[in-house]
């Protein structure tokens, strides 16, 4: 069995994090829960490949405020005028 994509992903996510956070990545991958893909009949075939059930999630910072786009600036005055409330286009 080989990881898929899918796998692979999630591990490039947790050394992400674990790189911006400057935590250790082996606790994240020791939780990493492992299943055959949909695709893969049955366990131990040579093509048949594994997926993280649970894969990690990536928090990115908000940029600052001069660094935004346009677009960012314009959902912002656009939300502050709303009083916090997001239009469903906005989200």
């Amino acid at each position: 069995m080989k990881l898929s994509n899918q796998a692979m992903g999630a591990i490039m996510m947790a050394l992400q994090n674990s790189l911006m956070e400057q935590t250790d990545i082996v606790p994240v991958l020791q939780s990493f829960e492992f299943v055959k893909s949909p695709e893969t009949k049955r366990w131990g075939t040579k093509s048949g490949e594994l997926i993280v059930n649970n894969p990690p999630t990536v928090k990115a910072p908000e940029p600052p405020p001069d660094l935004r786009t346009p677009e960012q600036k314009l959902l912002d005055a656009i939300h502050k005028s709303t009083n916090g409330i997001k239009p469903n286009w906005a989200e």
